[in-house]
């Protein structure tokens, strides 16, 4: 039986990160089409959504026949509970990258909006905390996820400082005011996309250190004393 397991859990492995793999370069290529007007691009991303939620629905009804069937304890049961949560975090990543992807097609129609450079920078911080956070699960690697954690404070405050540079653009120029609004949608996909990196980087931790560190970020920085779990 231990054995069975232990093969099942090695494929569920490998088909989540080809999952990852998926979700990363949705995310990257759907940033790719908004900033270069791209609409083949974005249709791409929007078509490759539904290959991801069959994905996410197979991994998820895998779980829980694994942890019906077997009634795996300590670190098996630990890490199945993490990819039930990595897996729909994952699919939530797909949702908003196929957004951002429709806010690239609308915007194909302003060819002369300049999309202002805090974009840039938040959309490559991003994108960092997302490889990281899912090499951070793949490696079991504890610290690495809480680079992720530390991280994303530079991209709210990015999207903060971008969400002013739009309302200036709008007051400036009436003419870029549907512009700038698909562009302050797409940024909040993108800063919500690092909330969910940050979300895998917390599962992360449980599951390598038993830790639920989920609104602990705070204690964590003045005492160093997550909570424990059972």
């Amino acid at each position: 039986m231990t054995k069975h397991l232990d093969r099942e859990l090695d494929r569920l492995r490998r088909e989540l990160i080809e999952q990852m793999g998926v979700v990363e370069q949705m995310i990257q290529t759907s940033v790719r089409s908004l900033l270069e007007r791209n609409s083949e691009m974005a249709d791409r991303v929007i078509a490759n959504d539904i290959e991801v939620d069959n994905t996410e629905l197979r991994i998820e009804e895998e779980c829980l026949k694994l942890l019906a069937l077997h009634q795996p304890v300590a670190t098996d049961m630990r890490w199945l509970i993490t990819v039930v949560k990595v897996n729909s975090d994952l699919e939530r990543m797909a949702d908003l990258a196929c957004n951002i992807s429709e806010r690239a097609k609308a915007l194909e129609f302003y060819p002369l909006f300049p999309v202002p450079d805090e974009f840039h920078e938040m959309v490559a911080s991003a994108n960092s905390m997302v490889r990281i956070a899912l090499d951070s699960f793949v490696d079991r690697d504890s610290e690495k996820a809480r680079k992720v954690i530390g991280s994303d404070d530079a991209v709210d405050n990015l999207n903060k400082i971008l969400i002013g540079r739009l309302h200036q653009i709008m007051k400036s120029d009436q003419e870029q005011i549907e512009a700038a609004v698909h562009c302050f949608s797409a940024s909040r996909h993108v800063e919500r996309i690092g909330d969910l990196a940050e979300n895998i980087a917390e599962d992360v931790i449980y599951l390598v250190e038993g830790d639920i560190v989920r609104h602990q970020h705070g204690l964590l920085e003045s005492d160093n004393s997550p909570v424990k779990s059972d």
